[in-house]
């Protein structure tokens, strides 16, 4: 489970509500530590969100994968993203009893998903740019 403080500038707004779809993507990573060497990726996910917003229906869209989901208003887009409930990321097998793991998860922005006049703009200006910190935390199964 994760909680993100995240809110849509006015900019991102617009470019939603004149047609341009946005991507975020949810990042985990889980680390072995190792003092001899670089720390061992044990695993890496992302999952993809495709927003965007229907002025006919005057609904966003969040999609991802084949699963889809509406909602009335900009807050509840921001509502959904923000959490994230019940997320498997690794089976037990994957994990060694007694052995200490690192683990990552971040939010962002996908602005290499923007339409190529965005991009340009997404580089040079700083509302563009949505990301959480990297929020870290070690554990031992």
């Amino acid at each position: 489970n994760a909680e993100f403080e995240f809110s849509l500038n006015p900019m991102l707004d617009e470019a939603l509500q004149k047609g341009v779809p946005l991507y975020f993507v949810l990042e985990f990573e889980l680390t072995r530590p190792r003092w001899y060497w670089v720390d061992e990726k044990v695993l890496s996910s992302t999952t993809q969100y495709r927003v965007s917003y229907n002025a006919l229906t005057r609904q966003y869209r969040i999609a991802s994968g084949l699963l889809g989901q509406t909602f009335e208003s900009l807050d509840e887009v921001e509502h959904f993203l923000s959490r994230v409930n019940a997320r498997e990321v690794a089976r037990r097998d994957q994990l060694v009893k007694g052995t200490r793991y690192e683990a990552a998860v971040r939010l962002r922005l996908d602005v290499n998903q923007l339409p190529k006049p965005f991009q340009v703009s997404a580089l040079a200006s700083r509302e563009w740019t949505l990301q959480s910190e990297w929020h870290r935390w070690s554990f031992t199964p």
